[in-house]
C-alpha cells in the first residue's frame, strides 16, 4: 500500500465533510511490528503482542495481523469514556485487497435488484439529499474474546478489545430503499463493499439482512463516526450500521445494495458466520449433528476497566470499581458487582444512558476485609431480562463469548 488519498477534489470534500480541505495520509509499506509490546494473558498464548502506530488515521493499537489488518483496541481505552476514539477503534477486514484511494467525486453507491428504479448515488446525494440521523451503537466482532476459548479454536486470537462504541451519523437504509422502490416479493437485501478477494475464485465478502430488518428505520448507512469522517480502515466513505447485531453485518466501504427476491445463498451468509442453534450458541467440543444458523443479535456484556488482573488493593480501604456494560441487542437494565467471587452481589451505579445500543458506564465501591486473593466480578442484565451466564460458552468458531468476567486481585 502506498499513499491514501481521501479526496482528489477539494470542493467536493468540503461538501461531503462540511469544511476541511483535501488531505493526504501516508501508510508505511511495511508497518512496524514492535513499537511496543503488550501483555495479553490468553490461555492459548502467546502472552505478548506487538503494538503498532503505522496505519493511517490510527493511533496505538494491538497488532493481531498485518494483512488483512486486524488491529485491537488496548483495553485501557475503554476506561476513558463510553465512546471509543476513532484513532483507537479496532479494525477487522476479511480480505487483504482493500482500496488505498477513494475519489469522492467518482464514488457511487448502487441500489439495484428487485426494485422499481436502479439508483447510482453519489456521496453528495447521500449526505445532502436524505434526512440525516445519528445513533450511538456498539460495533463488536463476532469473535471478540476468542483467545479465551478453551479448548482453543482457530481464528484471530482476540482479547476483549475487538469492539468499540461510536456515535454514528448517516442516513436510514429505509430511506435509500424507499427511493429505489422495493418491489413486492422482496425477501432480503445484500450488501457489498470495495474490498476484494486475494484470489479469483474466493467468495466476495457480502452479507444480507431480511427485508423487514433492513427497512426497520434503525439500520443506517453511516458516513461519520464520533463527529468525524469514517477512518479509511473503518469503512470510509460509507459503512452499514446494524445496531445490536455483530459487526460481520456492518459492511465497510459499502458500494452495492442489492434487493433479492429469494434467500441469499452466498458463502458469507449461508456457510460462514454460523452458530449452533442452542442456548448461548454453546456445544461441547466434538459434538456433531447440531443445527447451525447465521449469527445475528449480540448478547449482554460487562467489564471492569479501571482495575487490571493481578492488581494489589489495600485491605479495609474503600475502593472504586468502574467499567462499561452493554445490553447486546437492547439496553442495559442493571449491572451487579461482586467483590467475593460471586457469593454476594451489589447493584452498581449506572452512568448516562446514551441509547440502548451504546456502552454504558457503571461504578461500585467495595472493601476487601482480608488479606490475600480475591475475585472481582461484574454482570449485566439487559432490558429484556437476559443476564450474562456464569459459565463460558464454547463453539468451534469462537463466537459470542459473554460469560460473567472475573478479575483476580490481591489485598495487602
Amino acid at each position: 500500500m502506498g499513499k491514501v488519498f481521501l479526496s482528489r477534489s477539494r470542493s467536493s470534500r468540503r461538501q461531503f465533510l462540511g469544511g476541511a480541505g483535501a488531505a493526504t495520509l501516508a501508510l508505511a509499506s511495511a508497518p512496524a511490528l514492535a513499537d511496543a509490546i503488550v501483555k495479553l494473558p490468553l490461555p492459548g498464548g502467546p502472552d505478548e503482542r506487538p503494538m503498532t502506530t503505522a496505519f493511517p488515521q490510527k493511533g496505538a493499537l494491538i497488532l493481531q495481523r498485518t494483512r488483512p489488518p486486524l488491529l485491537e483496541t488496548p483495553f485501557e481505552v475503554f476506561d476513558r469514556g463510553v465512546f471509543t476514539p476513532n484513532d483507537q477503534f479496532y479494525v477487522r477486514w476479511h480480505w487483504a485487497v482493500i482500496p488505498n484511494a477513494i475519489d469522492v467525486d467518482k464514488f457511487r453507491l448502487a441500489v439495484r435488484g428487485h426494485v422499481n428504479t436502479t439508483l447510482s448515488l453519489s456521496l453528495i446525494d447521500i449526505v445532502n439529499g436524505l434526512p440525516r440521523v445519528e445513533l450511538a451503537a456498539v460495533n463488536q466482532c463476532s469473535g471478540n474474546s476468542r483467545g479465551y476459548f478453551l479448548p482453543r479454536v482457530a481464528g484471530g486470537q482476540w482479547s476483549n478489545g475487538a469492539m468499540g462504541n461510536a456515535k454514528w451519523t448517516g442516513v436510514r437504509l429505509k430511506d435509500v430503499l424507499d427511493r429505489a422502490g422495493v418491489k413486492a416479493g422482496a425477501v432480503q437485501v445484500r450488501f457489498n463493499g470495495l474490498d476484494e478477494p486475494v484470489v479469483p475464485d474466493a467468495p466476495d465478502f457480502m452479507k444480507s439482512l431480511d427485508i423487514d430488518h433492513a427497512r426497520d428505520g434503525e439500520v443506517m448507512i453511516a458516513f461519520a463516526m464520533n463527529g468525524q469522517q469514517l477512518p479509511l480502515l473503518n469503512g470510509f466513505p460509507l459503512r452499514l450500521v446494524v445496531p445490536g447485531w455483530y459487526s460481520t453485518y456492518w459492511v465497510k466501504m459499502l458500494s452495492d445494495i442489492e434487493v433479492l427476491d429469494k434467500p441469499d445463498d452466498n458463502f458469507w451468509t449461508k456457510t460462514a458466520y454460523t452458530i449452533p442453534d442452542t442456548p448461548h450458541a454453546n456445544v461441547t467440543p466434538g459434538q456433531t449433528g447440531v443445527k447451525m444458523v447465521p449469527i445475528n443479535r449480540m448478547v449482554p456484556r460487562s467489564f471492569i476497566t479501571n482495575i487490571k488482573a493481578g492488581a494489589s488493593e489495600s485491605v479495609g480501604a474503600s475502593t472504586l470499581a468502574r467499567g462499561i456494560a452493554f445490553g447486546g441487542d437492547t439496553g442495559v437494565a442493571k449491572v451487579d458487582f461482586s467483590a467475593d467471587g460471586g457469593k454476594t452481589w451489589q447493584p452498581a451505579k449506572l452512568g448516562k444512558d446514551e441509547g440502548k445500543y451504546s456502552f454504558r458506564q457503571w461504578e461500585a465501591n467495595f472493601t476487601l476485609a482480608d488479606k490475600g486473593a480475591h475475585s472481582l466480578m461484574v454482570r449485566c442484565t439487559n432490558s429484556d431480562g437476559v443476564a450474562q451466564p456464569d459459565a463460558a460458552n464454547w463453539n468451534a468458531s469462537g463466537f459470542m463469548r459473554n460469560v460473567v468476567e472475573t478479575t483476580p486481585v490481591t489485598a495487602a
